[in-house]
């Protein structure tokens, strides 16, 4: 059966982008691309090219951008996140795309939040994002996104030497979470173990060997 979703991108938040950049080019050996403006969410990125379709996004609050009448996305509001974020960037979250996303939203067994729209240059999408702009599964479930257009912001990016080596996660309760991650056929793409905290963690092979998000 083919699966309703798959990795789109990683989700690595910071305290400025600056920082991000700098932490991912210490880390990797290879420094990310500034992207571009999310204004309805007053935030900012950079990526970094981690294979065909999939990417590392650096994200953070937008100094220059209007505050948002709503929670911005990913708990970048959250007090906890932002001094967390003080000593070091985190990756935080992930998501993933569909080619149907209201079939996606309606079969993954989680409160994904309502499809937004967003738009950029030659990029269209809609997103789920919960009214409160927390992250599913405590960062653990992932965001779902379709791309309404043919052109992907991996399609640009140029080839990194960074590739994901492995995704997994912990969860106080995992069953439910491998439930709805099977329901979209993700159940391969992340493993999920048991813990008291939820906590997400990304391998990368990189010019430098093995790094750890």
């Amino acid at each position: 059966m083919t699966p309703l979703a798959e990795p789109d991108h990683l989700v690595l938040a910071a305290a400025t982008l600056a920082q991000g950049i700098e932490y991912v080019s210490a880390l990797t050996g290879v420094a990310p691309r500034p992207g571009g403006r999310h204004v309805a969410m007053g935030t900012h990125n950079a990526l970094l090219k981690l294979g065909e379709r999939f990417y590392l996004e650096i994200l953070a609050i937008d100094p220059d951008g209007a505050r948002p009448a709503r929670p911005r996305w990913f708990d970048l509001d959250s007090g906890d996140l932002q001094v967390d974020l003080l000593e070091r960037p985190r990756l935080v979250h992930w998501v993933a795309r569909t080619r149907d996303l209201e079939r996606a939203v309606a079969k993954c067994g989680y409160e994904t939040g309502p499809m937004l729209p967003f738009e950029r240059g030659a990029y269209r999408w809609r997103i789920t994002v919960p009214d409160d702009g927390r992250r599913p599964g405590r960062g653990v479930l992932p965001t779902l996104i379709g791309w309404d257009v043919p052109e992907h912001p991996a399609d640009a990016l140029p080839a990194s030497g960074v590739t994901l080596a492995q995704l997994a996660a912990s969860h106080p309760d995992p069953t439910p979470v491998r439930r709805s991650l099977a329901s979209l056929g993700l159940q391969e793409a992340i493993a999920v173990t048991f813990d008291r905290e939820a906590r997400l963690a990304a391998m990368l092979r990189t010019p430098r060997g093995l790094v750890a998000l």
